[in-house]
């Protein structure tokens, strides 16, 4: 049975409609209802709406829908649309009238961010133990190649001296920012919003921070109002981290392109890692790496879609917002696996030091000749242009 039926029968159409993908979906989040329902029932114990025998059977049939999400073993039918549903009804089956007390002081609003944000909290800290793991490859192929000298380009032209470990660095730092992102990401989405309803309370005194510990929220978020405003605003910070990770692998993925050009060749890529042609057999295509640089522009494309999605919506909540899971869960998945793919690129890169070196051309060196000019007295114009007039192309 649906939460929210009373006597009329829902039309079958419209009911797939708006289930739309969260049977499916929700299959990730099951277990982490069980937690937060826990913690909830716990609550309930602790203001005597349950008794201790009842918040016992309710914790040991959660845990074990728990443990069924866990195996795959738990299904969500369509008519029943989501996972918090599927659970209540296993709980009334299993339990009778005191599976019915469960949503005691508890809106689906509530129930569903608590899941989320359950969720978010363990996708985040895989997404940044990944961002990690490429941050440390990239401090790796410093060491053992950092003192390699090669061309660092601006215009796509060649520019000045560079090094592996200046170009290798420029790369950790960036994503190190980045963790730094996800940590402050993680701060905003750990506050729990059980025991604020459907965004304006509950008609009950309620313990917020017994059941924000309990479920493992730091704290919780105050404001009811707020709590289903920042349902989206949270989602849209989340995605803005994932896309300036996206968009470091998407930068490295182009250097590591050009890079690795036969004509260019200042590193390579195993042969394990490349493509081949079915018409030209001497290619070898970097196409891990073309994938990588792609799929930054679905992660943009998801926060796009999310922002677009919960923007010009008055306060309270809106079916609207039903669209803010899948995309977050999609580049959760894109982002995962391109920094997987990243570190094992970065782990397996090789600098071919005699290329660099073919790389570092005359031109290269104009700069550091123009300090010499410099240190020896001559103003910085003057000798900027002394050494420009060499690289002037003659009059036709």
């Amino acid at each position: 049975m649906k939460l929210w039926k009373k006597k009329a029968e829902p039309d079958p159409e419209i009911e797939r409609f708006t289930a739309g993908d969260d049977p499916i979906l929700d299959l990730r989040l099951l277990r982490y209802d069980c937690i937060a329902s826990i913690a909830h029932a716990k609550m309930l114990g602790r203001i005597k709406i349950l008794n201790e025998e009842e918040v016992r059977r309710l914790t040991e049939e959660l845990e074990a829908i728990g443990r069924l999400a866990d195996q795959g073993k738990f299904a969500i039918p369509m008519e029943l649309e989501d996972c918090h549903t599927a659970i209540e009804n296993r709980l009334t089956e299993r339990l009778g009238d005191l599976g019915k007390k469960i949503h005691t002081a508890r809106s689906r609003n509530d129930q569903v961010l608590a899941a989320l944000r359950l969720f978010y909290k363990d996708e985040l800290s895989k997404i940044r133990k990944a961002a990690q793991a490429l941050s440390q490859e990239l401090g790796s192929l410093s060491k053992r190649s950092g003192s390699v000298r090669l061309p660092g380009y601006t215009h796509t032209r060649k520019a000045m001296v560079s090094s592996v470990a200046l170009w290798a660095n420029g790369f950790r730092e960036w994503f190190e920012d980045d963790i730094r992102l996800l940590e402050f990401t993680g701060r905003i989405v750990d506050r729990s919003p059980l025991g604020t309803g459907a965004g304006y309370g509950v008609p009950l005194e309620v313990d917020r921070p017994f059941v924000a510990k309990e479920a493992g929220f730091s704290g919780v978020q105050e404001n009811p109002v707020y709590v289903q405003l920042s349902r989206g605003k949270f989602e849209a910070t989340i995605l803005h981290a994932l896309g300036q990770l996206m968009l470091g692998l998407n930068r490295m993925s182009s250097d590591l392109i050009f890079f690795s050009m036969p004509e260019i060749g200042y590193f390579s890529l195993p042969e394990a890692f490349c493509t081949g042609s079915s018409i030209m057999p001497q290619k070898k295509n970097p196409d891990v790496l073309e994938l990588i640089r792609a799929r930054y522009h679905e992660v943009l494309a998801r926060e796009a879609q999310l922002k677009a999605a919960t923007s010009n919506l008055i306060s309270g909540y809106h079916r609207d917002l039903q669209l803010t899971k899948k995309p977050v869960m999609e580049a959760l998945d894109i982002t995962a696996g391109c920094l997987s793919m990243g570190a094992k690129v970065i782990a397996a890169l090789k600098v071919n030091a005699h290329a660099c070196a073919k790389g570092l051309t005359e031109e290269v060196f104009a700069t550091e000749r123009v300090y010499e000019l410099v240190k020896q007295g001559m103003p910085f114009r003057e000798a900027y242009r002394t050494v420009a007039e060499k690289y002037e192309e003659p009059e036709p």
